[in-house]
């Protein structure tokens, strides 16, 4: 993106890029935020994964997206970053604010007249509140199935053959899945039409989405800014108008494989094969 104009934003909304896991796209993270220049950056949850979180697996490129953020603030962006269930430990420094980065557990913004709620979406998660544990058992799963996930994308380009995602479909084919975001969507709506809100936007079910929602007491729009390890998604808002941006490849120069990217993709499998060895008792 060198040397290429970048993209004046109002703001910016993305979620759930889990630096720190296997299955983050920390180098395309990177190619997006390079190529806009937003008024207000909001990183509604989920940006460190703190629960999965490894000695061994923190490659540059992860600190990279750190450094991006930070040189944004630097250059006058106004950053928020909404704490989520992966990174909650963060939410002991709420409200804490370093130079044009605050920390906070929900924002509003007024958006041309309209009020925006933006939090990031675990409070209406079960599963999360009332067995930590297991919650987090099962973010180590989908971690590992997101990197196989990644190596059979790997061999079908080798093919030339269309990548397949095994979470989506999974997450397809069970009904309760499928309900778990309906509902989680007609909560979150619900409750932004009952508090006068005209935009609730959130993260954390990994479901990129812009809809408009009403029920008996009125109507609101539902945005969700998806995620960094399947969709590749964030949220945009300029000039009055919201849009819903995936990563594409092909709108970014190609990307040339050096020999330091194959040893850290080496260096991740190690990780792998150590993190997934028990513990000896000491």
């Amino acid at each position: 993106m060198q040397g290429q104009k970048k993209r004046k934003v109002d703001l910016v909304v993305i979620s759930d890029v889990h630096l720190g896991t296997f299955g983050c796209h920390a180098k395309e993270l990177l190619l997006y935020l390079d190529s806009v220049k937003p008024k207000k950056l909001i990183l509604n949850g989920d940006i460190v994964d703190i629960w999965q979180f490894r000695k061994r697996y923190f490659p540059k490129s992860h600190l990279e997206v750190i450094k991006k953020i930070i040189d944004l603030s630097a250059k006058g962006t106004e950053v928020t970053y909404i704490t989520g269930n992966h990174d909650d430990l963060l939410r002991k420094f709420t409200d804490v604010e370093m130079g044009r980065i605050s920390l906070v557990d929900k924002l509003v913004l007024e958006l041309d007249g309209k009020k925006a709620w933006f939090f990031h979406g675990d409070v209406f998660d079960a599963s999360i509140q009332n067995a930590k544990w297991l919650a987090k058992l099962g973010g180590w799963g989908y971690d590992f199935l997101i990197l196989f996930n990644r190596f059979i994308n790997w061999c079908l380009t080798k093919m030339n053959r269309e990548k397949y995602s095994l979470s989506k479909k999974i997450k397809n084919s069970v009904k309760k899945a499928v309900k778990h975001i309906q509902d989680f969507e007609t909560v979150a709506s619900d409750l932004a039409i009952e508090n006068n809100y005209k935009y609730v936007i959130c993260g954390h079910i990994h479901q990129p989405q812009i809809v408009r929602k009403v029920n008996k007491f009125g109507t609101c729009l539902y945005l969700n800014s998806g995620d960094w390890i399947e969709n590749l998604s964030s949220l945009e808002y300029h000039d009055g108008r919201w849009s819903l941006n995936y990563f594409k490849k092909e709108d970014y120069a190609p990307e040339v494989v050096t020999e330091k990217d194959v040893k850290d993709f080496q260096g991740m499998l190690a990780a792998i094969t150590i993190t997934s060895q028990p513990e000896k008792n000491k």
